[in-house]
C-alpha cells in the first residue's frame, strides 16, 4: 500500500507526523497539544503566537486532502489529524510537509483512545469527521465511531460555543452511507442534552459543488452516491 500511495517516492512525515510510539502512555493523562505547535512559525516558547491559535481536530484524515486545503485557507487555526492506517498517515503527513503547512500535525493513533485519554477538556474548537467507516454489517455496528459514549467524549474536549466565534463547539460530520447516517441521527438524538443538531454547512475546504472536498467524496461523486451531513453544536 505504501508503494502505491507514494508512487515509489520516499515519504517523509517530518515534524508534522507524530508516531503512535512517541505518545505518552495513556495513564499519564492528557497532552499539552499547544506545545506541538510552539515555535512553528519561528517564534519560540510554549506561549508563542503559533501555540496560542485555536485547535481543530480531524478524525480519519486519509490522504490529507481536507487538511491540505483547509489549513492553507485558514492559517489562523492549528489542525490535528488522526489517522490509524500507517500508510495513509505517512502519505498525509508527507503531503502536508511538502505544502509547508506548519499549522498541521498528523497523529498515527486510534481515534477513540486518543480522544479519550490524550486530549484535555475544552481543548478543541471544532471536530471534523468526514466519511468514517460505516461498518455496514450488523455484527460490526459496535465498531462505529459515532455513538453515545464517543459523543460524550467529543462534548468534553470541545470548547463551549461563543457569540464571537460561531465555529466554536461544533462537530461536522459527513457520510455517503444512508444507514449509518440514520444511526448517527439516532445517537445524536440520544445525546440531545449534550448537542443540538443543525443542518450541515460546508467548510471552506470544499470546492465548487462539493460538500467537503475529500478524496472519498470526489470518488463517491463519480460513482453517483448521495451524501448526508449534520452539525452537532455543543450545549453548555
Amino acid at each position: 500500500m505504501g508503494l502505491s500511495l507514494s508512487r515509489g517516492r520516499s515519504l517523509d512525515p517530518g515534524s508534522i507526523g507524530i508516531e503512535r510510539e512517541s505518545l505518552l502512555p495513556v495513564e499519564q493523562g492528557p497532552i499539552d497539544l499547544r506545545s506541538w505547535f510552539a515555535g512553528a512559525e519561528g517564534d519560540s516558547g510554549g506561549d508563542s503566537e503559533s501555540a496560542r491559535r485555536p485547535i481543530e481536530l480531524e478524525i480519519g484524515s486519509g490522504k490529507g486532502t481536507f487538511l491540505v486545503r483547509q489549513a492553507a485557507l485558514v492559517p489562523s487555526v492549528n489542525y490535528i489529524g488522526i489517522e490509524y492506517a500507517k500508510a495513509f498517515w505517512r502519505y498525509a503527513a508527507d503531503r502536508c510537509r511538502r505544502h509547508g503547512l506548519t499549522n498541521v500535525r498528523l497523529v498515527h493513533a486510534e481515534a477513540g483512545t486518543f480522544v479519550r485519554y490524550m486530549i484535555p477538556d475544552a481543548a478543541i474548537r471544532q471536530v471534523h469527521i468526514y466519511f468514517p467507516d460505516p461498518w455496514p454489517k450488523k455484527r460490526h455496528h459496535k465498531r462505529r465511531l459515532i455513538q453515545q459514549p464517543f459523543l460524550l467524549q467529543l462534548h468534553r474536549i470541545l470548547e463551549s460555543p461563543r457569540s464571537d466565534d460561531p465555529q466554536a463547539g461544533l462537530v461536522r460530520i459527513a457520510t455517503d452511507h444512508a444507514d449509518y447516517f440514520a444511526w448517527m441521527q439516532e445517537h445524536a438524538a440520544s445525546a440531545a442534552d449534550w448537542f443540538e443538531q443543525l443542518p450541515f454547512t460546508s467548510p471552506v475546504s470544499a470546492g465548487q459543488g462539493e460538500l467537503v472536498g475529500t478524496n472519498f467524496e470526489r470518488k463517491y461523486r463519480r460513482e453517483g452516491r448521495p451524501f448526508f451531513g449534520m452539525i452537532l453544536r455543543k450545549r453548555g
